[in-house]
């Protein structure tokens, strides 16, 4: 196919920066424009973005001009990274010029005609853009990443609630540094401790995946009928969002059964075939240690979820730990993938 110009907002910060390496020959797409704050637009990327990802920037990417986060970019397709205070104002305005937006910001996850998509779990929600479009009187549109603790941990609730239906969840999460964005958290902050608290986390995480695991009908989405009480930590790792949960499923069920769940969960099959899909949705290890962030964050390319220590609970029904790559599974990738999704499904 034609490649498609896309457009990265944000793209000199840590998600921005993620884009621009995961774009990196896409068979898709084309990156023909990036922006950044009044400090950077009208300099080159390679100049004042300060690279911190593994890795050499692309060289494409050093010789482009940053521009101004503005209408009358020239792309089909743009990637927002924009911090949710900007995003509440420029998103909405882009998608009403006929942009399509990919957003990674929480500003538009909650409104009701916005789909809020992770392919292997929801792919059909995408529907929910012809009624966006008719509410809103726009040929672009708005589609949402969820919050990246929230990815994991609804991609592993799926083939549970499937197969064997949920009643509540307790979840605690172990969130890398990168999750924080770049200089994020002061070292002085983290080094040697744990801050157990991050503004408006654990709200995301007890709501987006109830919106994910719901039922779209009527042109609206019945969310999923389970309670989620989560902790949500901030931990000295670079990358990698572990999430420790127990699960109340309304009965005891041996753990192998969960884990037989897992392990033949397949998504649709136009997922399967997306460019940015891993061979395998979920991989559950039985390592008696695993995951840990830094020896499974990149499996699949980081796209991939991995589960491990999966147990009876003496509380609730079962218990185990879930690991995401958080800026690429839970962030950037995410995000190139349900723009590959609504490319396969005609919705551009």
């Amino acid at each position: 196919m034609q490649k498609r110009k896309v457009a990265i907002l944000g793209a000199t910060g840590t998600v921005g920066q993620r884009f621009v390496q995961l774009l990196d020959g896409h068979p898709w797409f084309e990156v023909t424009t990036l922006t950044g704050s009044n400090r950077t637009a009208g300099s080159n990327y390679g100049e004042n973005c300060n690279w911190v990802l593994p890795g050499d920037m692309p060289s494409w990417a050093k010789k482009m001009t940053v521009l101004q986060t503005a209408l009358g970019l020239d792309a089909e397709i743009i990637f927002s990274a924009l911090p949710s205070q900007e995003a509440r104002d420029l998103e909405p305005a882009f998608a009403r010029a006929g942009h399509q937006v990919f957003s990674n910001a929480s500003a538009h996850r909650t409104w009701e005609d916005v789909p809020l998509v992770i392919p292997e779990v929801n792919s059909d929600h995408a529907t929910l853009l012809d009624v966006q479009r008719k509410n809103r009187g726009w040929n672009g549109c708005i589609v949402t990443s969820c919050n990246c603790t929230s990815t994991g941990l609804t991609v592993s609730l799926k083939p549970l609630l499937d197969t064997f239906g949920i009643k509540r969840v307790f979840a605690v999460s172990l969130q890398a540094l990168s999750g924080a964005g770049y200089p994020g958290v002061p070292s002085i902050d983290v080094l040697d401790n744990v801050v157990p608290y991050i503004h408006g986390e654990e709200e995301k995480v007890a709501s987006e995946p109830c919106k994910m695991l719901g039922k779209l009908g009527n042109d609206r989405i019945s969310f999923a009928k389970f309670p989620i009480s989560a902790h949500t930590n901030r931990v000295p790792v670079t990358d990698g969002h572990l999430v420790c949960i127990s699960i109340d499923l309304g009965r005891q069920i041996p753990p192998q059964e969960a884990i037989a769940a897992w392990e033949c969960f397949a998504p649709p099959e136009i997922v399967r075939g997306l460019p940015s899909s891993p061979d395998k949705t979920i991989i559950v290890n039985q390592g008696a240690d695993r995951p840990q962030p830094r020896r499974d964050r990149d499996t699949g390319n980081g796209m991939t979820t991995v589960i491990g220590r999966v147990r009876p609970d003496p509380i609730f029904d079962l218990r185990y730990v879930v690991l995401t790559h958080n800026t690429i599974k839970g962030a950037a990738g995410g995000s190139i993938q349900n723009a590959e999704l609504f490319v396969a499904q005609g919705m551009l």
